[in-house]
């Protein structure tokens, strides 16, 4: 298994990147995020890779960061989500917002990724709900805040409030708000 290059950067071509190490040219399939961080064409670069071999290939996915190489890792053991999808996903969201998005349990915003509709965002939820601190995320700053705004979003969205309605209210909310607070403040700023 090939798990990490050292070379020279030869060719950018979104999303596929060319790196000579020692002659050898590795083609990596890159996120839009490690492409936007990647030096000039013939200085030198560091990449981590994940090796994947199919029947009918063998395709190499490159990464800027540990964290994003394990989110991709996470996510391919998703039921139905492949290594297009999740470098699809790791392109249109950061790592941030991905987690944000599991936290508060957010549908809306792995839709907006291309590729993914409501039952794989719904899928994406579920199976991450717990795993995604295995990605590399501080689990404390993942569960500590947000688990608040998801209680008061999902209060906000029992009383009848629609989901883009309650996600409004509950990013402006202060992130040190209880959930009694939280809820009475959403409840204030929707009644405007």
């Amino acid at each position: 298994m090939i798990g990490r290059l050292n070379g020279t950067l030869l060719e950018k071509t979104p999303p596929l990147i060319l790196i000579d190490c020692h002659g050898v040219g590795y083609e990596c399939e890159v996120p839009m995020s490690t492409f936007y961080n990647l030096p000039a064409l013939g200085e030198k670069v560091v990449m981590l890779t994940h090796f994947v071999v199919r029947e009918d290939a063998q395709l190499l996915y490159g990464f800027g960061s540990e964290q994003e190489r394990a989110t991709f890792r996470q996510l391919l053991k998703v039921n139905g989500i492949g290594a297009k999808s999740a470098l699809s996903i790791l392109s249109g969201l950061s790592i941030d917002d991905l987690a944000q998005a599991v936290a508060m349990q957010d549908s809306a915003m792995l839709t907006r990724v291309p590729g993914v509709g409501k039952k794989t965002a719904e899928r994406l939820l579920l199976e991450l709900k717990d795993k995604f601190s295995l990605a590399g995320l501080n689990a404390a700053q993942a569960n500590q805040p947000k688990s608040a705004a998801s209680d008061v979003l999902n209060a906000l969205i029992s009383l009848g409030y629609n989901e883009r309605e309650a996600l409004v209210a509950v990013k402006l909310l202060p992130s040190d708000s209880t959930v009694a607070e939280g809820i009475k403040q959403a409840l204030k700023s929707l009644s405007k």
